[in-house]
């Protein structure tokens, strides 16, 4: 945290709240300016709504005091206006007796609160007080956001490769852009860390960055997390949940294995990639959302389309930004580069630094890495564990023919077989080792459930040991 950065927080603390009050009705508008006045506070007064907007143009205001009944500009539509031009501004909206279904839609609206007339002067001022509470917190909050922006490393995609200097490339064009982007590559290639890095790079990197896997829930869980529910929506929907696109607002939404979405939320997505509203479910209001959309699959999208599992216009939508990541055997020389990248940043949490063998390298740079940089950082993680020498030798690496391919398949050794038995003798050894608990056996895979359950369908069938139809 900067100096400069604490001494305006602290001067923000002991400023006195700047007000304005927004009434028709003169002398019950000095009355409320008088009052809050002598409570230390720095009151405007405007007569209209109109009034209240010129005054709003030249200078910025905490928290604005709105009657909702006046004429020409009413308070609802100043209180638009308001949320436009300063939506930093907290409104508390005044209403008679006859308008509380009014005041409850300036609520609705975005109004802090509203008070009946007549009014007590000692709660209006506790409720203004609260009400530059919130913003003093809101601003607070934004400028602690933007001091860790600035103070956190930007995702690092380690390589030098011309596909990984291609990749960086992308990122950098698509950044500046709010129009979707579709990210394919094998499983452990690094997609959610080229998703963040276009989120960083973005204007909306000061918003949420929110994540989410398509793989990992069922179908009717999905689209609770995606849109969110009404109180009521089904048994034991007891209060309104926020879904994710309305949680990523303003920011980015990133969508991991997006070809596990079922039909019907394939259409709900859609909707809300070329219109920008949703309904949560069991609810009748439609909501307006403002989200970057970044999805990533890890089977070929197109194949998907033309099996008929993936719409073709969603995919299209999807496919304005198309990245591919790079697979690890087809950039090895970036290998040594991620080695000593993850080997630093362990060296950094430890206080214990560790360094590979010319050997311990040489056998790495042989294995094709079916799993990419995931089965490599795996394999480093746990010969970190066993061994407890500075120093970690080939012996000392963990057996690599968990991964797809078996050790010898690196560049410039033969295949032993195809990659479609390879994978399934692969998924054969990780059930073994999970105890044929399948849902252990996908998170290692670094697939979905359903992808494996997928597959193991497919072998099943192609086996020459299967029962025939």
């Amino acid at each position: 945290m900067t100096v400069h950065a604490t001494a305006d927080r602290a001067e923000r603390a002991t400023a006195p709240v700047r007000v304005l009050v927004v009434d028709d009705e003169e002398p019950f508008r000095k009355l409320l300016q008088r009052n809050l006045a002598r409570g230390g506070m720095e009151v405007d007064g405007a007569g209209s709504g109109e009034e209240a907007l010129r005054r709003l143009s030249s200078r910025e205001y905490d928290v604005a005091v709105v009657d909702i009944a006046m004429p020409g500009m009413s308070g609802l539509e100043l209180l638009a206006r308001v949320r436009q031009q300063q939506p930093e501004t907290e409104v508390i909206v005044i209403t008679g007796h006859a308008s509380v279904d009014s005041a409850i839609e300036a609520m609705k609206r975005g109004a802090y609160d509203y008070v009946q007339k007549p009014l007590k002067m000692s709660e209006l001022a506790v409720l203004i007080q609260k009400a530059h509470e919130r913003r003093r917190l809101a601003d607070e909050n934004r400028s602690l956001r933007e001091e860790r922006r600035r103070a956190a490393p930007a995702p690092l995609l380690v390589g030098t490769s011309p596909a990984m200097q291609q990749v960086r490339e992308l990122i950098a064009r698509y950044a500046a852009s709010s129009a979707p982007v579709l990210i394919h590559g094998e499983s452990g290639t690094g997609k959610e860390l080229a998703a963040r890095a276009i989120h960083a790079a973005s204007p909306r990197r000061d918003a949420a960055f929110v994540a989410i896997n398509c793989g990992a829930l069922q179908e009717t869980l999905l689209e609770n997390e995606l849109f969110g529910h009404a109180p009521g929506a089904y048994t034991g929907a007891t209060r309104e949940h926020r879904g994710l696109f309305e949680v990523a607002d303003r920011g980015t939404l990133f969508i991991d294995e997006v070809c596990e979405m079922g039909p019907e939320l394939q259409k709900k997505f859609l909707r809300v990639l070329e219109l920008g509203e949703l309904r949560r479910l069991g609810d009748t209001r439609t909501r307006r959302v403002d989200v970057r959309v970044i999805a990533a699959t890890n089977r070929a999208p197109e194949a998907e389309v033309r099996a008929g599992r993936f719409r073709a216009d969603l995919y299209f939508r999807l496919a304005v930004l198309p990245l591919e990541m790079p697979p690890l055997r087809e950039r090895p020389g970036d290998l040594p580069l991620l080695v000593r990248h993850y080997l630093e940043l362990h060296g950094r949490r430890s206080g214990e630094p560790r360094r590979l063998t010319r050997a311990a390298l040489e056998r790495l740079l042989q294995h094709s890495w079916p799993g990419n940089v995931r089965e490599l950082f795996n394999v480093l993680e746990r010969a970190l564990i066993v061994t407890r020498t500075p120093e970690i030798d080939a012996e000392d690496l963990p057996p690599l023919d968990r991964g797809l391919g078996g050790e010898g398949t690196g560049p410039g050794c033969p295949a032993l077989a195809t990659l479609e038995e390879v994978e399934r003798r692969h998924i054969e050894r990780t059930l073994r080792a999970t105890g044929g608990n399948k849902t252990r056996a996908a998170a290692e895979l670094g697939i979905s459930l359903r992808s494996l359950y997928r597959k193991l369908e497919k072998y099943r069938h192609r086996s020459p040991d299967s029962d025939s139809a």
